[in-house]
């Protein structure tokens, strides 16, 4: 493991709901090596998302620190904070989230257009993601002809357009069948093996936590080893 590259002490999170408020994260403490990969498994409805969207920096705690490739990001804000989060972290949800109306090489060259990078380039590059993750041949197709391993593994080009530090990816094969699931699997870990990119992935699947460097449980609104 690499020296850390996301740091968490004593993040705190709760939601106010009707019947009051309901604490979530009540004191994570985590440290992420750089090209580590970890799993988060868990209860459903426990708070496996929402830690993934603090760490992510799409939420923020009520209390605590986080640091992520030395950046105290709690004292980010606006257009700071969106541009280090494009340039540092991909995120992967359990929906791809795909834009119908695009096709595959669109949807993964669009962080790129967003940080104003010029098209060809932008699109070069999402080309030669795709490619990589073996969609060469379906880069102009748009969502609806894809099929449902083929739009996650688009989501993930996405993710890597800008060439992040971080993957977040919470329940990336929730949405798969078994076979689908475990090519993304395979495509996760390669990620992580041969580039050395760094993987928090939220799951319920024990064949994908078990492949991870940690396993870790999120239970009582703390992270504990699993």
């Amino acid at each position: 493991m690499g020296a850390p590259l996301i740091v968490a002490r004593a993040l705190a999170k709760s939601y106010r709901t009707a019947a009051g408020e309901v604490p979530v994260l009540t004191g994570v403490d985590l440290e992420v090596g750089e090209g580590e990969m970890i799993a988060v498994v868990g209860a459903s409805g426990v708070g496996k998302s929402t830690l993934l969207h603090v760490l992510g920096t799409l939420d923020r705690p009520d209390a605590g620190e986080l640091e992520v490739a030395g950046e105290d990001v709690l004292n980010l804000a606006g257009s700071r904070l969106c541009a280090f989060r494009n340039r540092t972290l991909g995120f992967v949800f359990q929906f791809h989230h795909l834009l119908p109306e695009f096709s595959a090489l669109e949807n993964v060259a669009l962080p790129l257009l967003v940080a104003r990078r010029p098209v060809e380039e932008a699109h070069a590059r999402a080309r030669a993601l795709l490619a990589e993750l073996g969609l060469g041949e379906r880069a102009d197709h748009r969502p609806g002809a894809l099929s449902g391993g083929e739009q996650q593994r688009v989501a993930v080009a996405r993710a890597l357009a800008a060439s992040p530090r971080a993957l977040l990816a919470d329940e990336p094969t929730g949405n798969l069948d078994r076979a689908t699931g475990q090519r993304l699997h395979d495509v996760l870990h390669a990620l992580n093996r041969e580039r050395g990119l760094t993987v928090v992935v939220v799951t319920h699947n024990e064949e994908l936590a078990a492949g991870c460097d940690r396993t870790l449980r999120l239970e009582g609104g703390r992270l504990l080893p699993a």
